[in-house]
């Protein structure tokens, strides 16, 4: 009897159990299962394809100004970097089937990067904003503290929002003012803690925490109301809240801290390696962005410092 042919659902499957079995993280998997899936039901609904043995050239480029021509939630545009992102992933999946003998090598060719204009991150708040949102914070309620920590510790880290609600409690060293992070690929890094949110962390763990644990083998630092792990979707949901409190712009989110954070440091004149390896980054290329915000800064300096702005000959 012959083996049923496998199709581009069954394949997709397989590609993602690969990618878990080389440990890429759970959002790059999560992210890459909706762009398959998106990809795999347009191209049975526009050119009956299912199977990847008929996957042509011209599919992939007619998907791909497809993905251009869409918009988002709110009625946009997608960003370029979202359509690049999306394209990453399939060329992956492409090269999967490629590598197994299903499909030829060169339809990778298809999915060109678009041009990413080099724009200034807009989702930054400077640091009256941050101290202005995190006075706004009401701390009588072990919510309301547990809330403030957190803002406190991405603002002060730099963590990205989902590397903060993973932790553990055996992640922080009060001692040291010191957090083992859990961050993309599973790579590990040591961040320092600053000392107003250590204060607020060491007063959280010692006697806010307790109330909220329901379980005494939870080990999750930052707990919700029923007892289990304080979620990245509840962290958003509490921003946004703030936000349109305070009437702040609809693109702050919890990665602001995290830019804003950033920001001051350049700012501050912090070495920009050190930046790189508090927040995680693997090159430099991301820190460009935030290095051009610091321009006012850069021109004071440049007008203090340059002999020829301090020329009196003219």
């Amino acid at each position: 009897m012959p083996t049923p042919t496998k199709t581009l659902d069954d394949h997709a499957q397989d590609y993602l159990d690969h990618l878990r079995s080389l440990n890429y993280s759970p959002r790059t998997i999560e992210d890459t299962f909706y762009t398959l899936r998106r990809l795999v039901r347009w191209l049975k609904d526009t050119y009956q394809v299912t199977t990847p043995d008929r996957i042509r050239k011209k599919h992939l480029d007619a998907w791909h100004h497809h993905v251009c021509g869409t918009k988002n939630a709110k009625g946009y545009p997608v960003k370029p970097k979202t359509i690049n992102k999306q394209a990453a992933f399939v060329r992956g999946f492409l090269l999967h089937l490629a590598v197994r003998g299903y499909v030829l090598k060169s339809l990778l060719d298809v999915l060109r990067r678009v041009k990413e204009p080099s724009t200034l991150p807009s989702s930054v708040l400077t640091h009256a904003e941050v101290r202005k949102m995190l006075r706004k914070v009401t701390t009588n309620t072990p919510e309301g503290y547990r809330n403030r920590t957190i803002l406190e510790l991405l603002y002060t880290s730099g963590m990205r929002a989902r590397e903060l609600v993973g932790l553990d409690v055996g992640d922080v060293d009060l001692d040291r003012g010191t957090a083992l992070v859990h961050g993309k690929g599973n790579k590990e890094r040591v961040v320092p803690i600053g000392k107003t949110a250590l204060k607020y962390l060491q007063n959280y763990v010692t006697a806010v925490r307790p109330f909220l644990v329901r379980d005494r083998t939870q080990t999750a630092l930052f707990i919700n109301h029923i007892g289990n792990r304080f979620s990245y979707e509840s962290l958003q949901h509490y921003i946004q809240g703030t936000r349109q409190k305070l009437g702040l712009p609809d693109h702050v989110t919890a990665h602001t801290f995290r830019r804003s954070c950033t920001t001051e440091m350049l700012r501050g004149g912090a070495n920009v390696y050190h930046v790189k390896e508090l927040l995680g980054h693997e090159t430099l290329r991301t820190l460009k962005h935030y290095a051009r915000l610091t321009i006012v800064d850069l021109k004071k300096t440049h007008e203090k410092c340059h002999p020829r702005e301090t020329d009196t000959d003219r």
